[in-house]
């Protein structure tokens, strides 16, 4: 704030934080559960590519597979899978 006291920005920082925490706070583990849910979703396309399956968004997501490996057995164990489905993905 100008010509404000010089604490002044701190404190609307503060409170600014804390009204987003309290707003926030209900809804955290929803807003979690929908991002994994997304992030699943994300996953079975690039791993369906892999197998063969018709990806519309083939041409993004090739490039992402070294980095979903090291997601994929975190994946496949939420899933339900206790081995990995892809043979060639031996991450178990």
């Amino acid at each position: 704030m100008a010509g404000g006291a010089p604490g002044d920005d701190s404190l609307l920082q503060k409170l600014a934080a804390g009204l987003q925490e309290f707003y926030a706070a209900p809804y955290r583990r929803t807003f979690a559960r929908a991002r994994r849910d997304e992030d699943d979703l994300f996953m079975l396309l690039v791993f369906a590519e892999t197998l063969g399956v018709p990806n519309p968004a083939a041409c993004y997501t090739m490039e992402l597979m070294p980095v979903m490996y090291e997601r994929f057995h975190d994946w496949h164990r939420r899933m339900g899978l206790e081995r990995s489905p892809l043979d060639h993905v031996g991450c178990c």
